[in-house]
């Protein structure tokens, strides 16, 4: 799908990661190879890296346009995405264009958990202060350089980078050993809000599309691998809003079963959380059946943050075959 985009001037270049599946001969079949560029095969993993990080810092380092899109091998473009970038990147004045995909959703667990991401992504992102921010430039200036950071915010399926943006953030490299590198590309670039840098969250309107796991351990060990990490040294944060989304979208259909004078508030606050969430199904996406299972929906969200901490503070989370430490790599990156 990206081969074929109808824009006039763009390079695609693979970057297969020691693969044992047949990737390079798949994609020398399609016309890309190492004598025109095309596909690069990937070099060990250095000590002190992060597989994802690692290859898209190679693809940054032979790749030569004003843009750099980076974009997972499981999404699909329409002919148009390209164009349909270059144009919002130039519109909203933005070094970094994060798009979000429409999230395919095929099995149970998929269903249930990833049909989450947009309930979170519209009800826990402050899109109208980010809107206003956009609108006038002058106010960024004003927020506060301690507050920056915890408005970034980026989808690594889809970035779509100036490359003189890119660089001056310092790329992947400044985030080697990140496990949540889309996160913190969004929160370096919102650091720098000041020096002129921006950053706009958009949707794709279908035009891009992703299956994101395509089981349960798949699920599982994906957002075990995402949920802690991404709060970084923050352990109040992440214990504070943990028990924050047990208190407010959990504990509520558990009034409901106790006989209480009072427990028409329970159904107050139940009907406004299945309002919501389907809202959020009916304007973002995801599957409906995420909404009438809310509560299981998010008791197994809650399981898999458990599990997440409980693998960061062991030997770590397991992700493509690799393990990575969780806990003391993450207050590296903050520390730098």
């Amino acid at each position: 799908s990206l081969i074929s985009q109808d824009y006039p001037n763009f390079e695609v270049i693979v970057l297969d990661d020691r693969s044992e599946d047949g990737t390079a001969d798949v994609v020398r079949a399609l016309g890309l190879n190492e004598a025109n560029g095309g596909l690069v095969c990937g070099a060990p993993l250095p000590v002190g890296w992060v597989g994802k990080n690692w290859a898209c810092h190679q693809l940054a380092r032979v790749a030569d346009g004003e843009f750099l899109f980076f974009t997972d091998a499981d999404t699909e473009h329409d002919r148009g995405v390209i164009g349909c970038l270059v144009s919002a990147a130039r519109s909203h004045g933005a070094d970094l264009v994060s798009v979000w995909p429409k999230q395919e959703v095929v099995g149970w667990a998929e269903k249930l958990v990833v049909s989450l991401l947009p309930f979170f992504g519209v009800l826990f992102y402050p899109h109208a202060l980010l809107r206003l921010l956009g609108r006038y430039p002058r106010l960024r200036a004003l927020v506060p350089r301690y507050c920056r950071r915890i408005l970034g915010a980026a989808n690594g399926q889809a970035l779509f980078f100036s490359t003189e943006g890119y660089r001056a953030i310092g790329g992947h490299e400044a985030l080697r050993w990140h496990l949540v590198e889309d996160i913190a590309l969004g929160r370096a670039m919102a650091e720098r809000m000041g020096e002129g840098r921006w950053w706009v969250n958009v949707d794709s309107a279908g035009m891009i599309r992703c299956r994101m796991y395509r089981s349960f351990w798949e699920v599982w060990e994906g957002f075990t691998k995402n949920i802690r990490a991404a709060f970084e040294a923050r352990v109040l944060s992440f214990v504070f809003a943990g028990a924050g989304q047990i208190a407010f979208f959990i504990l509520p259909f558990v009034l409901l079963w106790i006989p209480d004078p009072n427990r028409h508030w329970a159904v107050w606050e139940v009907s406004l959380i299945l309002g919501l969430r389907a809202l959020a199904t009916l304007f973002a996406g995801g599957s409906w059946w995420s909404v009438l299972l809310h509560p299981a929906a998010y008791i197994l969200a809650v399981a898999i943050g458990l599990n997440s901490w409980r693998r960061s503070l062991g030997s770590g989370v397991i992700w493509k075959g690799r393990l990575y430490a969780v806990e003391v790599r993450q207050k590296e990156v903050v520390k730098r």
